[in-house]
């Protein structure tokens, strides 16, 4: 496998893609049955396929990214040869973004000298899918990129 096995929950969700997935392959209800009685381990090949495809799609989408930790915010834009970072670091121990009032607190605070702000791009050393799943990995989800806008906007004004 190229990225890791979708959960059961994600699998339920994509139920009709999977079952779009198998016929591709001739492969209907029946068959698949069968397959996961007598073949188990063909089965789970097949999820492993599918699931690397699923990823595959989403990761080639990726553009935006978002990771927060209890005194910092990671902020990603991914492009096909790079990706570029802001870093929002809070110098007030105390403060924590996992919660809605550190999100409030940095809101307040955001252009003060409490609040380090750091901006990077970095060049993909591995494929760039491979590394967007990287960062999912570490924490990281998908965004609609709106927070990264609106600061890399206020950076560049």
């Amino acid at each position: 496998m190229k990225y890791s096995r979708l959960t059961k929950e994600q699998f339920e969700e994509l139920y009709q893609e999977f079952i779009n997935f198998l016929s591709t392959q001739a492969i209907d209800k029946a068959e698949w049955d069968k397959i996961k009685i007598e073949k188990p381990e063909v089965a789970e090949q097949e999820l492993d396929v599918f699931s690397d495809l699923v990823w595959e799609g989403v990761l080639g989408r990726a553009e935006y990214l978002e990771h927060f930790s209890k005194n910092h915010i990671f902020l990603f834009q991914c492009f096909d040869t790079y990706v570029q970072s802001i870093v929002l670091k809070s110098l007030v121990p105390e403060t924590d973004f996992l919660t809605k009032e550190g999100l409030q607190w940095l809101s307040d605070n955001m252009f003060t000298e409490t609040i380090e702000i750091k901006t990077g791009k970095k060049v993909f050393t591995e494929e760039r899918n491979s590394s967007i799943f990287q960062l999912i990995q570490q924490g990281a989800f998908l965004s609609d990129g709106q927070l990264f806008k609106q600061i890399i906007s206020i950076i560049e004004s």
